[in-house]
């Protein structure tokens, strides 16, 4: 694992080369907000001489398209960014994320949920409005109901005989448990928020979604198996993941992968106090650039 020194800021080591990666999701374009997650990783990697890849996270096959593809590579070649080449495609690499899954069934640590969202709902409403306070995980959504842990297996197969669509879920009591005391279930971080070594808190999270009907894989299992894929050594993004680590860190125990260096970033906010989002055509990178503005202008309106 890359040193660190007492301010919290990275340095280089001899054991490898340092890798970073800047993973946008091509699902609309590119603004302010993923222009400063990409500068970031280009300052960091060419400070510690180290490599930047890039990577496609289109596991969303309905919004994820061609054209927003493209776009990131004119956004990111304005910023005068270079990354490695081939580009790695979520979309190529399915049966890597179903075979780390698999891995997970084997040890009996997923399980089929069958409640759908509007059901959910219900339940969490029903209990809110008998003063019973139903418990969210720190992006404040509510937690999956644990009833489906327990079903029989029989119960389960006629489900999904019968066409019962479901979703595959991390048992986190069994995952936590299976871990062990002995394991370290913490993180390096040397981002704008807490530094030094976290204490990760994947039960927070609740009985996370791993697979589902309508996407091959979810976030947290294809980022985890695509950084050690990579050889990512320095993952840099925005603060809103700064808690995913947790979930991040307990599958990579989970599946025997050695943990990167974390660097969570400050974010940036619109006129609303809320995170840019790809909606937000005033932050767009495209629309700036047709404004003629510089990478430059950038950096500065990033504060770098």
């Amino acid at each position: 694992m890359p040193d660190f020194v007492a301010d919290g800021s990275m340095i280089a080591t001899t054991r490898q080369k340092p890798v970073f990666r800047f993973a946008p999701s091509p699902n609309g374009r590119l603004h302010l907000g993923h222009a400063l997650s990409a500068l970031l990783n280009a300052d960091m990697a060419e400070k510690l001489d180290g490599r930047l890849l890039l990577r496609m996270e289109d596991i969303d096959l309905t919004r994820c398209t061609p054209e927003f593809e493209q776009s990131i590579y004119a956004d990111l070649a304005w910023l005068s960014l270079s990354w490695e080449k081939p580009v790695r495609r979520q979309s190529e690499h399915f049966d890597d994320y179903r075979a780390a899954l698999d891995r997970l069934i084997a040890r009996d640590l997923v399980y089929p949920a069958f409640l759908t969202r509007g059901e959910v709902k219900a339940r969490v409403a029903a209990s809110e409005a008998h003063g019973r306070p139903w418990p969210r995980d720190p992006d404040g959504a509510p937690l999956y109901p644990p009833d489906e842990r327990t079903l029989s297996d029989a119960e389960r197969r006629r489900r999904i005989d019968s066409g019962t669509r479901y979703a595959l879920r991390l048992d986190m009591g069994r995952a936590i448990a299976e871990c062990g005391q002995g394991q370290d279930l913490s993180w390096v971080e040397t981002g704008d928020g807490a530094r030094g070594t976290i204490p990760a808190d994947p039960a927070a999270w609740g009985d996370v979604v791993l697979w589902r009907s309508d996407a091959p894989s979810s976030y947290h299992l294809s980022v985890t198996v695509d950084d050690a894929a990579q050889g990512v050594t320095h993952v840099v993004r925005g603060l809103d993941l700064f808690h995913a680590t947790s979930v991040h860190r307990l599958l990579q125990t989970l599946l025997g992968l050695a943990p990167p260096v974390y660097h969570h970033h400050r974010l940036l906010l619109g006129p609303d106090g809320r995170k840019l989002s790809k909606s937000e055509g005033d932050s767009g990178l495209s629309e700036l650039r047709e404004k003629g503005l510089t990478s430059a202008d950038i950096r500065r309106l990033v504060g770098l």
